[in-house]
């Protein structure tokens, strides 16, 4: 009597710690049950956060701004000191300082083609700015695209496993399947979602950036339109 109940004891004990086994499996285990989607769902995770934190850092150094400039170089120009400007902007080397000198190049033409041109350079440095943030909206609609071809190839995986067992179904022969359906639907989910958030993000500070722009610009052309005293 007591044996029998040690033998169901032990019996119930390895039932738990089988059960405890599968639950603590791996990431990296569960990972390589996403097949080779999964391969590809990695590099654009990889390429994502690159770009992420490539842009991210480009953009908040073209938004550091000297609250000075301006008034420097209205006073440069009201005192005629056009070399004098030039070399502030120069020395200073972001996009507002480059989109500035361009206008001191054109100083003596007309306003509107002194305007067209800051426009100009204006328009390149977002250009630049918004480099390769195209691949991050790429990113985000592909992944989860890649998930759903990785949940219907487990699924039709599981059902030309099942096809094949005959009458000799059991759920491990499916898991295979399955497993590949469920874990690249994740991973896709997870890799767009990440990406449209980044994308996002990036896309507030240019927009920043831009309306910072356009100040400058504005305050440039109002200084040339100032009566020098």
């Amino acid at each position: 009597m007591f044996s029998a109940i040690l033998l169901q004891v032990n019996q119930a004990g390895q039932v738990i710690d089988e059960s405890v086994g599968e639950i603590s499996m791996s990431l990296w285990d569960l990972t390589l049950k996403g097949g080779w989607i999964m391969l590809i769902l990695g590099i654009f995770s990889v390429i994502a956060i690159f770009i992420f934190i490539e842009r991210f850092l480009i953009l908040k150094q073209a938004s550091k701004e000297d609250q000075n400039f301006m008034d420097h170089i209205r006073s440069f120009i009201h005192d005629g000191k056009i070399d004098a400007a030039l070399a502030l902007c120069r020395r200073t080397q972001n996009p507002i300082s480059r989109m500035i000198e361009k206008g001191l190049l054109r100083i003596g033409k007309p306003l509107s083609d002194i305007n067209a041109a800051i426009e100009n350079v204006g328009k390149l440095e977002v250009s630049r700015l918004e480099k390769n943030i195209a691949g991050l909206a790429t990113i985000a609609g592909a992944g989860p695209m890649l998930g759903f071809l990785g949940t219907v190839v487990g699924m039709v995986r599981a059902f030309y496993d099942m096809s094949m067992a005959g009458n000799n179904i059991d759920i491990a022969l499916l898991s295979t399947g399955i497993y590949q359906a469920m874990v690249t639907t994740v991973a896709g989910l997870i890799v767009g979602i990440l990406a449209f958030i980044c994308y996002n993000i990036l896309v507030a500070r240019v927009e920043k950036l831009v309306f910072i722009l356009e100040a400058r610009a504005s305050e440039f052309m109002d200084v040339l339109h100032e009566p020098v005293e």
